[in-house]
């Protein structure tokens, strides 16, 4: 049980949620944002004093019954609610982040001759990619392993701008970090993805500013617009997907609208994987 990070994550969580959100009256000045203490423990069915206790740090193990209830008096979503449990200790087992991509996937990957794709585990590393990948992201190839990191690359490449706008820049980073401290509560053992953490919060302040949300999301379908040197703006669709049994692993592709400039910009992209 992180103690800690629970009582952060149970303060930002109240401060989101408004009286009228929950059908209690708003009336009379408030000094902070949110619920208050005792409005969320009325909500969720337990003694003030136990809930005060919680968000010091200091409370007992809650039980699922407990966890529940927070969750649905904060409105938690489904991300929400299993950060939640997980912070409180609510797993049988401490899962790990393996580096190994299984053979089937590797083979799938190598069959995607038109899709960018790439395999991601939940440090945001890269593990394996396709040549067509290779291309849209700019030579990972050539990349040294500690570079080939994409929430590293988003905050601290100095050449991100020559990819990715800057509405697209920040959408994107608010996605990430959601999804990476979802996952630092999933893996709360694995130094190196603390370290990643540490490393970021040091250098970046856009880091450290969205990371003291503590908004939770897995990352899943994501709009985004990319800028080629050599064939231009393509408009994608990326899909996030599982890797089936290894929750550790997430495949990435990068989709277009059939018959659109997107799409033929593509297929200029790959025929340069063919001519190389």
């Amino acid at each position: 049980m992180n103690r800690d990070e629970l009582a952060e994550f149970l303060r930002s969580r109240r401060a989101r949620v408004t009286p009228s959100d929950v059908g209690l009256p708003g009336g009379g000045r408030r000094r902070t944002p949110g619920l208050r203490r005792q409005e969320v423990a009325q909500l969720a069915g337990m003694s003030i004093d136990y809930y005060i206790r919680l968000e010091q740090g200091r409370g007992p193990h809650p039980s699922r019954q407990v966890l529940g209830a927070l969750g649905r008096a904060l409105m938690l979503d489904q991300d929400e609610r299993a950060h939640l449990f997980r912070l409180a200790g609510q797993v049988l087992e401490t899962p790990r982040i393996r580096e190994d991509v299984p053979a089937g996937i590797l083979h799938l990957l190598a069959f995607l001759e038109d899709v960018p794709a790439y395999v991601m585990d939940a440090r945001y590393d890269l593990r394996a990619w396709n040549p067509l990948a290779n291309l849209l992201m700019g030579d990972l190839d050539s990349l040294p392993p500690d570079q080939r990191n994409v929430i590293r690359w988003v905050f601290m490449s100095p050449g991100i701008a020559e990819h990715l706008s800057d509405e697209e820049k920040g959408r994107f980073a608010r996605a990430s970090v959601a999804d990476l401290r979802v996952a630092a509560g999933r893996y709360p053992d694995d130094r190196p993805l603390q370290a990643l953490v540490a490393e970021l919060l040091a250098l970046s302040p856009e880091f450290a500013e969205l990371w003291a949300r503590h908004e939770v999301e897995v990352r899943r379908e994501q709009r985004k617009r990319v800028t080629h040197p050599v064939v231009g703006t393509i408009d994608t669709i990326c899909q996030v997907l599982r890797v089936p049994d290894r929750d550790d692993l997430r495949l990435v592709l990068y989709t277009t609208e059939p018959g659109s400039p997107s799409h033929r910009a593509l297929r200029d992209l790959r025929r340069l994987t063919l001519s190389s």
